[in-house]
């Protein structure tokens, strides 16, 4: 292996997104259940002349699928960190589509992990030329602690 392919040899690829727990199916199963439910209670209330009240269960069906679809929305941004022994690469993509791409040389670049007691990891941030940038901010903690440490691991690998 010449000298040039080990310096532009990956060292670290990690590709971070949210985690979203309720799939597409699930969701779809949900909005079912709710519907049946909300529409048997909604014919009790306009058996019993409280039409209006039929109405108001509409809009509570439509304020939830509204809230599922801005968060389905907001899954679909991500970062992807590469780590090669000359460069590190972070490309965020937003959940607009809106992406941008940060370029560090890992010997000057730090990585700082900020842990809380109770909650794990809070932040993890890249700091380079006195400037921080944040990181898998979107990850749980239990997430940002596995990549914290992987990505921790191949940046002192890269400056070796």
């Amino acid at each position: 292996m010449t000298e040039t392919n080990e310096i532009e040899t990956p060292l670290f690829h990690a590709k971070l997104t949210p985690h979203r727990s309720l799939g597409r199916q699930g969701f779809r199963t949900l909005m079912y259940i709710l519907l049946g439910c909300w529409f048997v209670v909604g014919l009790v209330f306009l058996s019993m002349g409280a039409w209006p009240i039929f109405g108001f269960f509409g809009l509570d069906v439509l304020g939830i699928w509204l809230a599922f679809r801005i968060n389905y929305r907001s899954a679909r941004q991500y970062e992807e960190v590469m780590l090669t022994r000359s460069e590190l690469v972070i490309h965020k993509v937003a959940a607009s589509g809106k992406a941008i791409q940060l370029k560090f040389n890992p010997f000057w670049t730090k990585f700082a992990i900020k842990r809380h007691p109770y909650a794990g990891v809070t932040s993890l941030k890249l700091i380079s030329g006195g400037v921080a940038h944040s990181i898998g901010a979107f990850l749980n903690p239990e997430d940002r602690e596995s990549f914290g440490k992987a990505f921790q691991f191949a940046l002192a690998r890269a400056k070796s």
